[in-house]
């Protein structure tokens, strides 16, 4: 097998993929001899499926709305009974209701919650039910691989998205109990931070600098050759890590530390003494030394970030 065919023989799931990075997803696994399942809620999945066979693949569309439930058993079932086998997830829809916490609906979180977080976990179960079955039979570990769609939102806690921003940081911790729970049986679960121009992004983006290949430097299709990657045989030993990745970069994000430790005197904290430790601790520090990563932003070189 060579490096163009590295996953002939395994089927792909793929959320989201009627368009946008979905899409450019969905077109990379089958680029490399992936089965795709393209899943949407309207007609593109269809057209997106047509597209990968034109090129020589195999695709079957699979149209609805992953934040039912019942979605993800018709996925894993739509995966084996076209194709005999389940081997890749890549969870990639989702929705925009962007507000103001002092804005913000009920609609407007249940939506997004339902679509990212719901969606990414009604599937990831459906999938993990299929793979401990098949390994629990077999008495060997399955091959799996999981990527999930999470965002720099969960990292900065973005102030128009915290309907959004839960999400991302829900399929973030999403992410790292399915590479715990399901690594004995041969899974692999990371999650991505994703940028990339698309319909649902066209307003964040400036122009950006050419890039040297000609592709856009935010092109969807950097980003999926990552997922790409995560997905092979290749990634067998990541696992339960977080990158985020766009233009000409990917990012292997390390997990939080701990700035400093305040141990109680006498084993129990009194109010007074939390007052004595903790308020000259922060006095005068910078508001934006946060637990919100904000120096993850300074690594874009791409010359895209509209500044307000």
């Amino acid at each position: 097998m060579n490096a163009t065919n590295i996953l002939e023989g395994r089927t792909a799931v793929v959320t989201g993929a009627g368009a946008g990075l979905g899409r450019a997803e969905a077109l990379a696994l089958a680029a490399l001899g992936a089965r795709v399942v393209v899943n949407d809620v309207g007609p593109s999945a269809g057209d997106v499926a047509a597209e990968i066979k034109a090129l020589g693949s195999e695709a079957v569309a699979v149209t609805g709305d992953v934040g039912d439930w019942s979605m993800g058993d018709l996925l894993v079932r739509a995966a084996v009974e076209s194709f005999g086998s389940l081997d890749i997830v890549v969870n990639n829809a989702g929705v925009l209701r962007d507000k103001m916490l002092f804005n913000l609906t009920e609609s407007d979180w249940d939506d997004v919650i339902r679509v990212h977080l719901k969606g990414h976990a009604g599937l990831s179960r459906a999938a993990a039910v299929h793979w401990r079955t098949a390994s629990k039979a077999s008495g060997a570990p399955v091959y799996g691989r999981v990527v999930n769609t999470s965002s720099e939102a969960f990292l900065f806690g973005a102030p128009g998205q915290p309907n959004y921003s839960a999400a991302k940081a829900g399929i973030t911790a999403l992410t790292l109990a399915t590479a715990q729970g399901l690594a004995r049986y041969g899974v692999r679960a990371n999650a991505i931070c994703p940028r990339a121009r698309t319909a649902m992004t066209a307003e964040a983006f400036a122009a950006g600098v050419p890039a040297p290949d000609g592709l856009d430097i935010m092109a969807p299709e950097r980003v999926a050759t990552l997922v790409a990657h995560l997905a092979s045989p290749a990634a067998d030993r990541i696992n339960g890590q977080v990158f985020v990745v766009y233009g000409d970069m990917v990012a292997l994000l390390a997990p939080p530390t701990v700035e400093e430790k305040f141990t109680a005197a006498d084993g129990t904290f009194t109010p007074q003494e939390l007052d004595e430790r903790l308020t000259p601790y922060f006095s005068g520090r910078d508001p934006h030394r946060t637990y919100a990563a904000y120096s993850v932003a300074g690594l874009d070189t791409t010359g895209t970030q509209r500044t307000p």
